[in-house]
């Protein structure tokens, strides 16, 4: 569960504690999961390099060691994604649509046809 503690029911509550207490990675796999989740949601960038650096204790999980090694191999694409408010996701989406309009017309129709579609579909 990734939701705030405050939110868990009471059932959810005893089921955590009790699988917690008896494997305590996942606590701490749960705490930085809600680390990580806070500096996205606050944009602090300037954090990411200390939450890199908890990950490498031997007391997280395998997995969640993997997750952070990806961050740190692609670093500064990440904290250029906490800090500046822009992206590419409308240029991903032409694209998107681009290949798909290509794909349904292969083999059917020359370039021009395409261009047509392209141009005229928005």
């Amino acid at each position: 569960m990734v939701k705030k503690q405050e939110t868990w029911s009471a059932e959810e509550q005893k089921f955590l504690e009790v699988l917690w207490q008896q494997c305590p990675k996942v606590k701490r796999a749960y705490e930085l999961a809600q680390e990580f989740i806070q500096i996205v949601r606050k944009r602090e960038s300037s954090l990411l390099n200390n939450w890199i650096l908890q990950t490498h204790q031997p007391e997280v999980p395998h997995e969640l060691r993997v997750f952070a090694g990806g961050l740190q191999r692609d670093f500064e694409a990440v904290q250029a994604a906490l800090r500046f408010e822009w992206n590419n996701g409308q240029l991903e989406g032409q694209i998107n649509r681009l290949k798909l309009i290509k794909r349904q017309m292969y083999g059917r129709a020359g370039f021009e046809l395409l261009r047509r579609r392209v141009l005229n579909t928005g």
